[in-house]
């Protein structure tokens, strides 16, 4: 199935929920009223603006907002939206880190306490058993489609055609490209730039450009890239980086490594990104 037919879909179905939404408004409390049209114009502009794209930015905790929308809507008039607290179930099948998750928990118990005058105790009971379970389950669901999504991540390139990989792939590569520069007597660097946000994918696919068939450029976040450079000495290395230095932008800031000097650990990652890339020098 194309990411494009699955967007439609998508979208058809963000375009009926506020259309629903929309219709249930006329009869609504003014309270509830101005929370359901908040949520039709969240539903519409995301409707809107839904695209697949590599550079759609993950991490951004969203799904605070369909949450806080839901629990609006549900403490405005929990006499009329009651029904609505079954959606915290498909709220959680939607993967989210564990503090918007944990955000989401507390408001759905809020809202099963909101509802609670509306139910006999029995009913209320076997309401929240029913919901916790279908929560569980949708978390569960979330939980392997973030280990899934995640490793596909690690070992698929983020661009098609280009060698752009995630920055996990690059602690793998580390060690590999040790041990060919130890067999061959070959010359390798680790390049680590630091770019602008906005400036990321376009410098990486000038990276790409600039750099030979067999050595990959990694993303390491919003605005560190890195690359393998082999050369057959520290010559030619030294010249290979100030063309490749003169290619880019003006405000991108390089740090070059000798490759045997970088060790092959995950927390590699952690030490390019948040400090000065020099500082790997000397490390054991």
């Amino acid at each position: 199935m194309q990411n494009k037919y699955k967007i439609r879909l998508l979208r058809a179905n963000l375009l009926a929920a506020a259309v629903a939404l929309a219709l249930w408004t006329p009869s609504a409390p003014p309270s509830a009223a101005l929370v359901l049209w908040l949520s039709v114009g969240w539903l519409f502009i995301t409707a809107l603006l839904l695209d697949f794209s590599h550079r759609y930015p993950r991490g951004r905790p969203w799904q605070l907002l369909p949450g806080a929308l839901l629990l609006g809507l549900i403490a405005a008039a929990p006499e009329r939206h009651g029904l609505l607290i079954w959606a915290w179930a498909a709220l959680f099948m939607l993967p989210q880190m564990s503090w918007v998750a944990a955000f989401n928990i507390s408001a759905a118990l809020l809202s099963s306490v909101l509802v609670a005058p509306q139910l006999s105790t029995p009913a209320w009971l076997l309401m929240v058993i029913s919901l916790a379970i279908l929560c569980v389950l949708a978390l569960a669901r979330a939980q392997q489609l973030i280990d899934m999504n995640g490793a596909i991540r690690q070992r698929l390139r983020l661009v098609p055609g280009l060698n752009l990989w995630a920055g996990e792939q690059l602690v793998r590569d580390i060690q590999r490209e040790q041990t060919r520069c130890a067999r061959e007597g070959i010359y390798g660097e680790l390049i680590v730039l630091h770019v602008k946000r906005h400036q990321l994918w376009p410098t990486a696919k000038k990276l790409c450009e600039l750099t030979h068939d067999f050595e990959n450029v990694y993303r390491l976040d919003g605005t560190t890239l890195a690359t393998l450079m082999l050369s057959r000495s520290a010559l030619e290395a030294h010249e290979r980086y100030q063309s490749l230095i003169n290619a880019l932008p003006d405000n991108t800031i390089a740090n070059p490594i000798e490759l045997m000097d970088v060790p092959p650990t995950p927390s590699t990652l952690q030490t390019l990104t948040r400090r000065e890339a020099g500082e790997l020098r000397g490390q054991p």
